[in-house]
């Protein structure tokens, strides 16, 4: 029997019900209206009784997420398939009685959304890994959106809502689901121009997972809002005067600010608060795309344009189509100001994305070009959908489809559209597969560069190949940086496949021979690793490695699994051993033995991921060593009755200090390089020792660095080898 508050609760419903659809009645036939309200219906009887973690009736959130998209427009066949996204899930309601009622297609979509939801739920229950579960999620999505992208649009919605709520769930849920969004929902949303859902998505996944920083620029934002409304109001006075001498209608507004956008830019520029641009930020909205640029030398005749700081996205949209121009001035009292400005065309595609290529005929949906222009994208993802390694599906999407791009030109003036932080290596082989094959070298702007080169929007890229040849092995090492693309990956992954087994076994051989010397793991078994990998023999193993099926970091974890060394992932804050924690003194920890001293050895400076052994000191505790360590085979001879067995405990993310040795044949410039590349990689380095030969000109040089784990210290000696001149770089062993 529902109780007074049910009671309250369900009229209530119905009261907002009812003014929600009279509100909609005004801008709507009424034969949608008419659709809407069955639909909400259904769903306010389904969802009788059920609540959600905020304690509100689960109607309102259906209700939430169908206005979301309501007033972006969409058609009432997806607003009712909104209202009745989760019936199926978490009611008796079945899809039979949706199609039934609401015919096919309204079914389709609820059924798309529901079977989204499903593999969350799913994966939850299984303990799937969170890179798993989002590689699945996503799998299912772009299939999804390749029927019919509403269902993903109306997912979208639902995460908004969810967001606005996440505070009623607990600290470990809210991180897990702001994560997910900040890293797949806004950048898809972004991706499918939807610029509402891309910065509510950012700023409250932003909020809590870094809720310090986030307090801080809004604390600053709210301490400056009264002088900033006022000196923007100022500011739209100023601009629509001087428009309208020059004959142009124009809107001008204040554009909202977002805080994570803030943030993204203070970390990426390396800033404080008060030199962003766009704190203080208006946008100019015209009829004509003339009257843009037009308009764009009314402002920098107003006010001091700042270099670096234009982007024309009229003449070069963005991947999801988005088009505007972006300047920054120095305005009125020396103050930074971002100005925007785009036609009314363009405004309404900035808002809606792909929204805003809906049309709506006696409640049919047609979709126009624009939209199918804006998805063309899809086509590729559906070429990934067999892909196995969930990690490796993960990064592709991440990398390729969510991420920022750039565009380059060619020779011949034609634009190459390719993801942000792609390589020369990558424009080659968007232009043709034989042409990134043989290229052995690249020129941008006229100037010959690294084939690791970042390209930047804008550059003129030129390939320079030879006429026979084939792609370097080094080029699928992702420590090296010289490929980004999935197209250029798997070419020369096909390249490498096509070649006979002996060359490939030799090639592989190479790669395993130097990763494990660098790391000074060349004591492991070949047979054992090939056991490890699910090879039955040695060569099978090598051939794989050198077609690269096996990727370099798996080797690495593998390698370091068999001879004991676990993976930073699975590391301890220190040392463990027997079976119980005892509180230690320091940040090392000794299990089952006491609050004893321990210290990281000097002589072999172990770090995460070693194998390690304890020996038992007068007077200065519990030193920790490497297995292999020259003292450590000493001390097993002399006095064995004072080793102690000891194993890395849970997490560990401080540095650790290693020794790495360099040889090279000398050449100006040499050391500046080693430490030019070292700070790029934000790696410290805290001895340096250098002795150079007069009679052969080598340089060998001992450095002592901080690193957090065995596969940094990888790519960190892979890109010093690649350093002119440098012989080697390896491991230091005492």
């Amino acid at each position: 029997m529902a109780t007074l508050d049910d009671k309250t609760a369900i009229n209530t419903d119905h009261a907002e019900l009812e003014s929600w659809l009279t509100s909609l009645a005004a801008q709507r036939p009424e034969g949608e209206v008419r659709l809407i309200r069955e639909a909400s219906q259904l769903a306010l009887r389904a969802h009788d009784g059920q609540k959600r973690a905020s304690g509100k009736p689960y109607f309102e959130h259906v209700q939430a997420v169908a206005g979301l998209l309501a007033d972006l427009g969409f058609d009432s066949e997806t607003i009712a398939a909104a209202i009745l996204h989760d019936v199926v899930e978490d009611t008796d309601v079945t899809l039979e009685v949706i199609r039934q009622q609401f015919g096919k297609d309204i079914a389709r979509l609820v059924d798309g959304v529901t079977k989204l939801d499903a593999i969350e739920q799913q994966g939850l229950a299984s303990k799937l890994s969170i890179a798993n579960l989002q590689a699945e999620n996503l799998r299912k999505i772009f299939l999804a959106m390749a029927e019919d992208v509403r269902v993903v649009l109306i997912k979208l919605a639902d995460r908004t809502h969810n967001m606005r709520t996440l505070a009623y769930l607990d600290e470990a849920q809210r991180k897990r689901i702001a994560k997910e969004t900040l890293d797949i929902y806004a950048p898809l949303a972004n991706r499918l121009g939807i610029w509402q859902f891309k910065w509510e998505l950012e700023d409250l996944a932003f909020r809590y997972l870094e809720p310090v920083q986030y307090k801080q620029i809004a604390d600053m934002l709210d301490s400056r809002r009264g002088d900033r409304e006022q000196d923007i109001a100022e500011v739209i006075e100023l601009l629509q005067g001087e428009l309208k001498k020059e004959g142009i209608t124009a809107t001008v507004t204040g554009r909202p600010k977002h805080i994570y956008s803030i943030a993204r830019k203070m970390k990426r520029k390396d800033i404080d608060f008060h030199q962003v641009f766009d704190v203080e930020a208006v946008r100019i909205t015209v009829k004509e795309i003339q009257a843009c640029y037009t308009a764009l030398g009314v402002v920098h005749r107003l006010w001091q344009y700042i270099p670096g700081e234009f982007d024309d996205y009229i003449a070069t949209p963005k991947e999801n189509g988005y088009r505007s121009l972006h300047t920054a001035v120095i305005g009125p009292e020396g103050r930074t100001l971002e100005v925007q400005i785009r036609t009314e065309d363009m405004h309404r595609d900035a808002e809606l994305g792909v929204a805003a290529h809906w049309r709506y005929k006696e409640g049919a949906t047609q979709r126009d070009s624009g939209l199918e222009k804006r998805l063309a994208w899809l086509r590729q993802l559906l070429e990934w959908k067999d892909i196995k390694d969930a990690g490796d599906f993960l990064d592709r999407v991440k990398n390729e489809v969510l991420e920022d791009r750039v565009y380059v030109f060619t020779p011949q003036g034609d634009v190459v559209d390719l993801p942000k932080g792609a390589t020369p290596v990558d424009f080659a082989y968007h232009i043709h597969t034989e042409v990134g094959h043989r290229c052995r070298g690249a020129k941008i702007n006229g100037h010959i560069v690294p084939l690791n080169y970042t390209l930047q929007t804008g550059q003129q890229a030129e390939i320079l190949t030879v006429k026979r040849g084939g792609p370097s092995r080094d080029w699928l090492n992702p420590h090296l940086g010289y490929i980004k693309t999935t197209k250029a990956k798997s070419r020369v992954q096909h390249w490498f496949r096509q070649q006979d087994f002996d060359m490939n076994v030799h090639g592989g051989r190479v790669i395993l021979d130097r990763e494990l010397e660098r790391l000074s793991m060349q004591e492991l078994s070949y047979e054992k690793l090939a056991h490890k990998l699910e090879f039955d023999q040695v060569e099978d193993m090598l051939a794989a490695i050198g077609r690269n099926e096996i990727k370099i970091a798996q080797i690495i974890r593998t390698a370091e699994d068999l001879s004991g060394r676990k993976r930073l992932d699975s590391l301890p804050t220190g040392i463990t051993h027997g079976p119980s924690v005892l509180p230690a003194a320091n940040e090392i920890n000794i299990l089952g033995v006491g609050d004893l001293l321990t210290t990281l050895a000097r002589c072999c400076k172990p770090v995460p991921g070693d194998n390690i052994a304890g020996f038992i000191t007068k007077g200065r505790g519990i030193s920790i060593h490497r297995q292999e360590c020259p003292n450590m085979l000493r001390y097993r001879n002399d006095c064995p009755e004072r080793l102690i067995e000891v194993e890395w405990g849970r997490e560990a993310h401080q540095p650790y200090q290693v020794d790495v040795q360099i040889t090279a044949f000398d050449r100006a410039g040499l050391l500046r390089d080693i430490t030019s590349l070292l700070s790029n990689e934000k790696i410290n380095v805290t001895g340096l020792n250098t002795l150079t030969s007069r009679a052969d000109h080598l340089v060998n040089a001992l450095l002592t660095v901080e690193i957090t784990s065995i596969e940094q210290l990888s790519q960190m000696l892979a890109k010093l080898n690649q350093i002119p001149n440098v012989i080697q770089a390896c491991r230091a062993l005492h």
